[in-house]
């Protein structure tokens, strides 16, 4: 796969990324079904193979339960040149979300996630939004102290995990990259999409597949209209996915070759939202 711009802000990162949260968590989680952790072997091969496939981005979180720290031992065996997207301001403990948005929390995660990932500079730090999107970005404490960080060479680019329409075009205004939810399904942060381009912003993609769900889809490839849906959109630097099985890592990836491979189609699925 050609490596993507991330917006405005150097880096360069695959169209598919792998997400992490089943390398660390199965509890309070939204997939349709239950699933056993992987043994570090089984997850190291799995990150073998998306390197293979062409994927350097990965995408965890602190409020990923062990991801993080799976992550930062198994790649000291794989010492390729990740490109590995984590959060701040949500925690999970005892299967319940808690979060932090003070100045003290966000540096303190920071400090954590560089310990635990083995590095000196993390490539991007998003903000774990709870939903309160506009009050996060404009009252809290999180984003100035992040800013703070970056200048300090902790991060290299800093942005906000959204999950509101208006926040997510707050964060474009006042970020670097914005990740949002954006699939067959729920196309309301289309305008986000397109807002970010124009400004030049970092795009990462989200739930592109319905966290799994796409049962409920009539589509006869609803993985390939998913991704046609995505791509159409020439902002958007990288869709995250997060699997466990080889098998559908491979299909995944096979599906947005073809699609980009492809002429470009203003409405893929037929109906082009905003």
């Amino acid at each position: 796969m050609e490596l993507r711009s991330l917006g405005s802000t150097g880096v360069q990162v695959s169209p598919l990324g792998l997400g992490t949260v089943k390398f660390g968590r199965n509890q309070g989680v939204k997939y349709p079904r239950p699933f056993a952790l992987p043994s570090d072997q089984d997850a190291l091969t799995l990150l073998d193979l998306a390197w293979d496939l062409g994927i350097n981005l990965l995408d965890t979180a602190p409020a990923y339960g062990e991801s993080e720290e799976r992550l930062g031992r198994l790649l000291r065996q794989c010492r390729q040149d990740w490109v590995i997207v984590t959060k701040v301001g949500e925690e999970f403990h005892d299967g319940v979300s808690v979060f932090d948005f003070s100045a003290a929390a966000t540096r303190t995660s920071v400090e954590r996630s560089l310990r635990r990932l083995g590095v000196e500079t993390l490539d991007v730090v998003l903000i774990h939004s709870s939903g309160d999107d506009l009050r996060i970005l404009e009252q809290e404490e999180v984003l100035p102290a992040l800013r703070r960080l970056q200048q300090a060479g902790l991060i290299r680019v800093v942005g906000m995990s959204s999950k509101t329409v208006g926040g997510g075009l707050r964060a474009v205004e006042c970020c670097d990259v914005v990740m949002m939810t954006y699939n067959l399904s729920q196309r309301e942060e289309l305008p986000v999409i397109r807002t970010a381009h124009a400004a030049g912003k970092g795009v990462l993609i989200k739930k592109g597949l319905l966290s799994g769900h796409l049962d409920s889809l009539t589509n006869a490839d609803p993985v390939r209209a998913s991704m046609e849906l995505i791509y159409a959109e020439p902002g958007v630097s990288s869709v995250v996915v997060g699997t466990l099985n080889p098998g559908h890592l491979r299909a995944n990836v096979a599906a947005v070759e073809e699609v980009l491979s492809q002429p470009a189609v203003s409405d893929p699925v037929g109906t082009t939202a905003g």
